[in-house]
Order: structure tokens, then C-alpha cells, then sequence
């Protein structure tokens, strides 16, 4: 699979290696570890040279996420290119029923997908456990229903900085756990590790619910939707630099 020029994938070069492991795992693995049979990083000459350094073919995986993005037909005529990002990613949001403006920049599309998981796993949450992760995250609010504690994250949200990334770190980790079986490797505050330990249980019940609700769609999206999560929150660390 050849790399498209696309903007949205160009920071992939700045990121580390390790950044790219969960990202590199989704796309070549199952979560038992056996090899995808659709992907065609692993047997690319660099990917045999270099790997794990990632960082060293970040060209090549960003290809295999455009792949997995467009139909095995689309991308015969395309001469072996993919889609751009842009297209997996609302492509992912469209099957998330995740509400966007196709007009909005990328970062804030991913972002409405950030929120759109976060949300809906608060759905089987405790008012305890909702307090908990309004004073671990400091949002502001003194009411801990799920519709108050949703509108102080978006609110925190909207102002930019920390809040977006804290949102990207705790669904990116949940994530990678049901889909790779590890976490991402970070180091975080207590009290961010706390509300991480809150949201992974139930945004894993919800990637459960979503790939019974999708599977006869296609399976690619259990490797599209994760991905571009681990992309998003890629992004947002490298912001916070």
C-alpha cells in the first residue's frame, strides 16, 4: 500500500516510536495477537529492516490506515492508495452516529468522537463515580448528573489546552486496552489515573455493544474506528509539546 500525500497524517512523522506502537498493534493485530490478514504493513521490506522503530516508516502506516479506510476495489483503481484521512474519519463518525460539521477542521471532527464514546460509556455510571471524575478532572460544575458533568467537559473542552487532551487520553486508553490488551504508555497524575480506571470499564462495554451493532457493516471498522482514536489523541499530545 503506497502513502497519499495528506496533511492530517504529516505529524505522524514528529511522533515517537513508542507513541506508534498501540497504532501499528490495531492495525496488524488482533487483540489475541494473531496477525490481520487484510493488512500489508508487516510484509513491507522497511517494516522487516526497522521494526518496532515505528518513527522509521511512519509513511507506511499512515498508508495502512488510509487502506483499511477505502473498499479493496477503490483502491485497486486508485493504484494501490487509499483515502484521505479526513474521509476514514468521518467515515468512523458516520457509523458512530457521532453529530459533526463535514466542514469543521479534523481536530475538532475527532474531537466529536472523543466525546461521543466518552458520553455514552457515562451511561451506566454511578453518581459516585461521576463526582469522582468532575474533581479529578476539575470541571466546573456542583451538579453530578450525567447530563451536568457532559456539559462542564464540553465546556472545558471548547477552551482548548489540557481538558481536550485529558478527553483523548482516557477513550485512546480504553481503547487500546480492549483492543491490543495494554494500555498506553503515560506517565499521569493520580487523579487523571483514577477517572482513566473509571472510564475503562465501560468505554469497553460500549466498543463491545458498537462492533455487535456493526459487524455485518464490515469489519475494517474494528480496526478504522480505533485507529483514528489513537490518531486523535496522537494529535492532541503532540499539541500539548
Amino acid at each position: 500500500m503506497a502513502y497519499r500525500d495528506d496533511s492530517d497524517l504529516e505529524f505522524l512523522k514528529k511522533c515517537s516510536s513508542e507513541d506508534l506502537d498501540i497504532l501499528v498493534s490495531i492495525l496488524t493485530t488482533d487483540k489475541d495477537g494473531t496477525a490481520r490478514l487484510t493488512e500489508d504493513l508487516t510484509i513491507n521490506e522497511r517494516f522487516k529492516k526497522y521494526a518496532p522503530d515505528h518513527n522509521k516508516y511512519w509513511d507506511l502506516v499512515a498508508a495502512e490506515v488510509q487502506g483499511f479506510g477505502g473498499n479493496t476495489f477503490a483502491t485497486m483503481f486508485r493504484g494501490g492508495k487509499g483515502v484521505l484521512y479526513k474521509e476514514v474519519l468521518t467515515d468512523a463518525c458516520d457509523k458512530m452516529n457521532v453529530n459533526y460539521n463535514s466542514n469543521s477542521t479534523v481536530e475538532m471532527i475527532e474531537m466529536n468522537l472523543l466525546m461521543k464514546i466518552l458520553t455514552d460509556s457515562m451511561d451506566k455510571m454511578t453518581p459516585e463515580q461521576l463526582q469522582e471524575i468532575v474533581k479529578d478532572l476539575d470541571l466546573k460544575t456542583t451538579n453530578f448528573s450525567k447530563e451536568a458533568v457532559i456539559i462542564a467537559l464540553q465546556t472545558a473542552v471548547r477552551l482548548g489546552g489540557f481538558a481536550s487532551y485529558q478527553v483523548a487520553l482516557i477513550v485512546a486508553n480504553a481503547i487500546a486496552k480492549a483492543m491490543v490488551g495494554r494500555g498506553l504508555a503515560l506517565a499521569a497524575n493520580a487523579g487523571l489515573t483514577r477517572t482513566i480506571g473509571v472510564f475503562a470499564g465501560p468505554i469497553g462495554w460500549a466498543l463491545t455493544a458498537l462492533w455487535t451493532a456493526i459487524d455485518m457493516a464490515g469489519p475494517a471498522y474494528r480496526v478504522t474506528i480505533p485507529s483514528v482514536v489513537q490518531i486523535a489523541f496522537l494529535r492532541t499530545k503532540q499539541k500539548q509539546l
